[in-house]
Formats: C-alpha cells, structure tokens, sequence
C-alpha cells in the first residue's frame, strides 16, 4: 500500500475537545503500520508536540502506547484522559487550542503554500491550520489524484 497523507485538519477535536489530537493520533497510527507518508512525520515539533506537551503526556508513552496497542480514536482519548489523571482541566485545554488556532506559520512559509495553490498572498489566510488544510490538499491531489 502507498504512504498516506493524513487529511485530519489540525482544526478538528475529538469528544475531548483537543484540537489536533484526532490528526496526531492517525499520524501515530500510519506510523505505526509503516504507512505514513515521510512528509508527515508522527509526533514531530510544531502542533503535535504542542499537543502533548500543554497535555502532560510524554512524546515516547504516546507514541509506545499508539504502536504496541493500535487503539481506535476513542481508545486513544481513553489513555489520553487516563495519563492526565481521569480529567483535562477546561482552561489549560482552551489555552492549548487557542495557541494552535492562532499559530501562523512565518511570511516565507505561508507564501509558498499559497503559491504552490495559486492563491495570491493578500494576507486573508494566515493561519497556520487553514495553510496546513491547503498544503495537505495540494499534495493529496498530487500524489493520489494527478499520479
């Protein structure tokens, strides 16, 4: 089977209301499987270690955890809520979905997305979630679409 692009937006949240958990884990989860496109790196800096670090959770246990037990996406969330203690507390979980929301990728990063996507940088998109959506699309549409 080819390597697969993760196409989980890093805006999404799972019923724990954690913004890009649901993308880290399918990453992890390619990765695990040897599926994961080399572009898309499992637990790399920038959002997913963002992630677990504002969570608590050690980058190795989760990446362990998601390799040796293959979890389903509720089954990850369960370890998750099970390594912060039973609970996530509701501001610390706001403030790590606020810094991903108003993360915005540097100048030099956010034109050449919208280059490769034909979209004149007019300093509408600058978030890095909605430049990530376009740059994950992009390369689908290479890789799977155009061949």
């Amino acid at each position: 089977m080819s390597k697969i692009i993760p196409l989980i937006s890093s805006g999404i949240a799972g019923p724990l209301g954690v913004l890009h958990l649901p993308r880290l884990w399918q990453k992890t989860s390619l990765a695990a499987v040897g599926k994961d496109h080399p572009d898309y790196p499992a637990c790399s800096p920038g959002y997913d270690t963002m992630v677990l670090g504002g969570l608590g959770i050690d980058v190795d246990a989760f990446k362990n955890f998601v390799t040796d037990e293959n979890p389903t996406y509720p089954q990850c969330e369960a370890w998750v809520l099970q390594q912060c203690g039973g609970s996530l507390d509701a501001q610390k979980v706001a403030e790590l979905n606020a810094s991903i929301a108003g993360y915005n990728h540097e100048d030099a990063v956010r034109k050449s997305i919208l280059d490769a996507n034909g979209i004149p940088d007019e300093g509408k998109i600058l978030d890095a979630i909605n430049l990530n959506n376009l740059d994950d699309w992009l390369s689908f549409h290479k890789e799977v679409i155009e061949g």
